[in-house]
C-alpha cells in the first residue's frame, strides 16, 4: 500500500508567507520530516510526529520519508524557502530515481513556497525585474572552481545574481572571493543587497556597493543579491533605498 508525500517549503520564515497550499498539506500529514528549525516553524498537533536530522542528512531524511510513506503514510518533508530551490524536492527525486520501486509508486506532491531571494527583492525593490540566476556558493557538492566559472559567466552575460549559502563556520571566505572576483567583471557601483531573515522580527536588509562590499556582514541565513551593470539605486531620504533592474535593458530592439 503506498501513502502519500508532500514536500513543502516554509518560507523565508514569516507565519504569513507561507503559503495555504503548504498549510493544507501540514494539516493533512501525520509525521514530518527535516532540519530542527523548519520544523520548529510549524504549529504540529499532539498526534503528528516530528523526525529531526541534522542539516546534511537530505538524502537519508528523503529515504527515511518515502519508506514511511510507502508502507501507507501521509508524510510531509519540510524544507525551508521554496521546497525545489537549493532544499529538499531535490533530495526527494534523487531519492526516488535510485530507490527501490515501491517509492516510485509513493503519491509525490511538491509544494511551491516563497524563497528567499524573493522576500529579500521584495524588501529592497525590484532587484530581480529582468534576467537573473541563482548560485550557492557552498562547495559541499560542487567544486569551488565550478562555482568561480558560473559567477563570472553570470556576470559577463548581465544577469542580477543571488548568492545562496554565501558563509558558513566552515566556508569563511567563500564570499569575499566571490565579491572579489565579480569586481573585475562588474562597475565599482553595482547594488549588492545583503538581506537577512527577511520577514522576520530580526530581519536585516542593507546595501552597499560592489567596490566595498563587507562579506563579513553576512551568516548563512543571508541571501545576497549582486545586480547587474543595469541596476539601479533611488534614493528615498528617511527611508531605504529602492534596488531595481529596469524591465527594459539598454540596446534593446526598438
Amino acid at each position: 500500500m503506498s501513502g502519500r508525500l508532500f514536500v513543502i517549503g516554509t518560507g523565508p520564515g514569516n507565519p504569513e508567507q507561507m503559503t495555504p497550499e503548504a498549510l493544507g498539506a501540514v494539516d493533512a500529514a501525520t509525521d514530518f520530516f527535516g532540519y530542527g528549525p523548519y520544523l520548529d516553524r510549524l504549529q504540529l498537533r499532539h498526534d503528528q510526529l516530528r523526525h529531526v536530522s541534522d542539516n546534511r542528512e537530505e538524502l537519508d531524511r528523503a529515504g527515511a520519508a518515502l519508506a514511511m510513506a510507502a508502507d501507507g503514510a501521509k508524510v510531509c518533508v519540510v524544507s525551508g524557502g521554496d521546497p525545489g530551490v537549493f532544499a529538499m524536492a531535490a533530495a526527494v527525486c534523487e531519492a526516488i530515481e535510485n530507490g527501490p520501486a515501491a517509492w516510485r509508486a509513493v503519491d509525490l506532491i511538491i509544494l511551491p513556497g516563497i524563497t528567499a531571494m524573493l522576500a529579500v527583492a521584495a524588501r529592497a525593490g525590484a532587484p530581480l525585474g529582468h534576467d537573473f540566476c541563482a548560485i550557492s556558493l557552498s562547495d559541499n557538492l560542487k567544486p569551488w572552481n565550478i562555482i568561480e566559472n558560473r559567477l563570472v559567466l553570470a556576470a559577463k552575460a548581465g544577469f542580477v545574481i543571488a548568492l545562496y549559502n554565501p558563509i558558513s563556520r566552515a566556508r569563511p571566505w567563500q564570499l569575499g572571493e566571490a565579491f572579489k572576483l565579480l569586481r573585475d567583471h562588474l562597475p565599482a557601483g553595482t547594488p549588492v543587497i545583503f538581506g537577512r531573515a527577511a520577514g522576520r522580527p530580526d530581519e536585516r536588509i542593507a546595501v552597499q556597493q560592489l567596490s566595498q562590499a563587507d562579506a563579513s556582514i553576512a551568516d548563512m541565513a543571508t541571501c545576497i543579491i549582486i545586480g547587474s551593470a543595469e541596476t539601479r539605486i533611488v534614493t528615498r531620504p528617511g527611508r531605504l533605498d529602492l534596488v531595481y533592474t529596469p524591465r527594459f535593458m539598454a540596446g534593446r530592439n526598438r
